[in-house]
């Protein structure tokens, strides 16, 4: 991230605890620079850098917002006493799926099913974006309930509008409009309620647009981040899916801030800038070299564009305007690999039907789920059964094992080949491997 310091030259906003003057709580309102649910770091005004966009289409910006507080005994009986887990999509189990968990604010008891519709209806529009499209099969959903007192969100309509909700979201926050920001220490008390929470948004109850980046955030609960949105801005899924793009992908910006200059800094660690020009990617073999002169979907040629990283000059990025650079566009082709690498950080390429952790019988059926282009082999006590590859059910006896009283091993192993992905170093998280002990 570039350093956080408010960007040259942009006047200080007034921050919201100014701009709600009628007494809402700042806990209501603003993210913590460390880990989500551990205390607000000492010294006096300690800030949480976040990204937000102005409006569909547009650069994104950032902005320097004050911590939450720790949470009150009040406020953590509450939340204990709060927090229904409802699945919305179940592809799997936890454990082997990428689990996207919403929670919801804004929302009063009576309308926790519009909360649900909403994220149906949100999650509809993210998963229709590539990669996400073309893997669906490997995410679960989690809407958790979070009950507040008042429908809607501070800052909707009117920077004077207070509500009193269970996230304490806000618009104007540091008196950005559209910059809507959340308590993330509360996120975090809702957000463990589910089993294995991988990806975090807050859906905000609201048909204004805004939305909001916290990429400083790690979880104890597993999660990089948090994502915020309205639930009924028609264009508010782009500032999920961008955001997705750091969470999941570890992506870098690929907009600038002219006030930044010259990039003089190391190479970067992100997969999609370099200090390095096409020609120097090519030669060293680093970064996305393996894409350069193909056609990406965002549009235009994969290359080097100068541009990138915050800065106008010094740092490169593979297109023109991709997702990362602004919203409502494509990831380009080394995005998408980075994507669907970050997919299978959390999610396996195989999932057992069949549980591994106990013995199975030589006459029984053994089933896994697979997506699509996932080539399955399978092997009995290490030795390949070819007749049976791209199978989804098998059985131990067909395959072989004998009925020698002994325990033997059936095995699968999935590799997804998909040609968006080329980089060796990543090939190893689209492989996976399932064992079981057969007896009798």
């Amino acid at each position: 991230m570039p350093p956080t310091h408010r960007i040259p030259g942009r006047p200080r906003r007034t921050p919201l605890r100014a701009a709600l003057a009628t007494g809402i709580a700042l806990t209501a309102a603003f993210a913590a620079t460390a880990p989500a649910g551990t205390a607000m770091a000492a010294g006096p005004d300690p800030t949480q850098r976040v990204e937000y966009f102005t409006g569909p289409g547009a650069h994104p910006r950032h902005a320097e917002v004050p911590v939450a507080e720790p949470l009150s005994a009040k406020e953590r009986a509450t939340i204990k006493g709060d927090g229904d887990v409802v699945p919305i999509v179940r592809s799997g189990p936890t454990g082997s799926k990428l689990d996207v968990v919403f929670i919801g604010d804004g929302y009063t008891a009576s309308q926790q099913e519009d909360f649900h519709a909403d994220v149906r209806a949100k999650w509809a529009k993210v998963s229709a974006v590539e990669p996400y499209a073309s893997y669906k099969s490997l995410f679960n959903v989690w809407a958790v309930d979070a009950v507040s007192r008042q429908s809607g969100v501070s800052g909707d309509p009117t920077s004077g509008t207070v509500k009193d909700t269970a996230l304490g979201s806000a618009f104007y926050c540091d008196g950005i409009e559209r910059l809507l920001c959340v308590d993330t220490n509360k996120v975090e008390s809702y957000a463990k309620k589910a089993a294995d929470p991988d990806l975090v948004i807050v859906l905000a109850n609201s048909t204004k647009y805004g939305g909001a980046g916290y990429n400083d955030i790690t979880s104890p609960s597993g999660y990089d981040g948090i994502a915020t949105a309205s639930s009924d801005h028609a264009q508010s899924d782009q500032v999920v899916v961008h955001e997705t793009g750091h969470s999941l992908g570890k992506l870098a910006d690929e907009y600038w801030y002219e006030e930044y200059g010259t990039y003089t800094g190391a190479e970067p660690w992100e997969s999609n800038t370099s200090k390095l020009t096409a020609d120097r990617l090519t030669a060293q073999k680093k970064k996305w070299y393996r894409w350069i002169g193909q056609t990406s979907p965002d549009g235009g040629t994969v290359g080097a564009y100068e541009g990138g990283g915050y800065h106008p000059r010094g740092l490169y990025r593979p297109t023109t305007d991709s997702m990362m650079r602004t919203l409502g566009r494509e990831f380009n082709l080394p995005g998408r690999e980075a994507m669907i690498a970050g997919f299978h950080r959390h999610a396996s390429v195989v999932t057992p039907l069949t549980p591994t952790d106990r013995a199975v019988r030589r006459d029984a059926k053994v089933a896994v789920e697979a997506a699509a282009g996932i080539r399955l082999r399978w092997s009995v006590d290490g030795r390949e059964i070819r007749r049976a590859d791209g199978d989804t059910v098998v059985s131990p006896r067909a395959l072989g094992v004998p009925a020698d009283g002994r325990t033997h091993t059936l095995s699968v192993h999935a590799t997804d080949g998909t040609d968006a992905v080329r980089d060796p170093e990543l090939k190893p998280l689209l492989r996976d491997a399932l064992t079981w002990r057969v007896t009798r």
